[in-house]
């Protein structure tokens, strides 16, 4: 007998909140990631606004917060915000919010992280996505992120619909930036939760043109 297909989306849904769970499990206790405090250097600023999309278990609003930034962090995960909101019950400097990329409201700000998140945004929302993402960043501002590789497993082989690229693709997205460092990741490596995997990442660190 076939199983009724909101049977089968509700298990998925549950699946894809259990791997989450486990992932974030291992995150909490990593410290920020030593890009945003690159970031944070060339931002030549203590008292701006930072946005941290995708932001996880928080690691890299810990710091920016610390270091004097108002930082509003947002992520569609519900067990993330949870984390989120309990952390920085103390700091009413920073603002939780449960969304995606395609319904934040992004305010206008000096850096914008998207470290391994803009991966998981709408293939089919990311042109306008990424509009407003560039718009709300001050001239000056820093973008630093991650985007999927075309050769990445996840790209043509993930629970749900990622957004891909070629090289020349990532780079077009930054006329107006100075690009200030671009790698590429190519390479079979584990993921957080320990499952081989193709990595194909473009890394971009970038500020915004006057």
């Amino acid at each position: 007998m076939t199983q009724p297909s909101n049977s089968i989306n509700k298990l998925q849904v549950e699946e894809n909140q259990a791997i989450w769970r486990e992932y974030y499990q291992k995150a909490i206790s990593r410290s920020h990631s030593k890009r945003t405090e690159f970031v944070h250097q060339l931002s030549k600023s203590n008292e701006g606004v930072a946005i941290d999309c995708g932001c996880g278990t928080g690691s890299d609003i810990d710091y920016l917060s610390a270091v004097g930034y108002k930082v509003y962090g947002f992520d569609p995960n519900p067990d993330a915000i949870e984390i989120c909101v309990q952390r920085f019950a103390e700091r009413p400097q920073v603002s939780i919010q449960q969304a995606r990329f395609e319904n934040f409201q992004y305010p206008q700000a000096n850096i914008v992280l998207a470290n391994s998140s803009l991966f998981f945004a709408d293939p089919e929302q990311f042109n306008i996505t990424w509009l407003r993402l560039t718009e709300s960043i001050l001239p000056g501002g820093v973008f630093a992120g991650d985007f999927l590789g075309s050769r990445d497993t996840w790209a043509t082989n993930y629970r749900s619909p990622t957004t891909s690229f070629e090289r020349a693709s990532v780079e077009q997205l930054f006329e107006g930036f100075d690009i200030i460092r671009f790698n590429e990741r190519d390479e079979q490596a584990p993921t957080a939760r320990g499952f081989l995997k193709h990595w194909h990442v473009f890394s971009v660190v970038a500020i915004k043109r006057s």
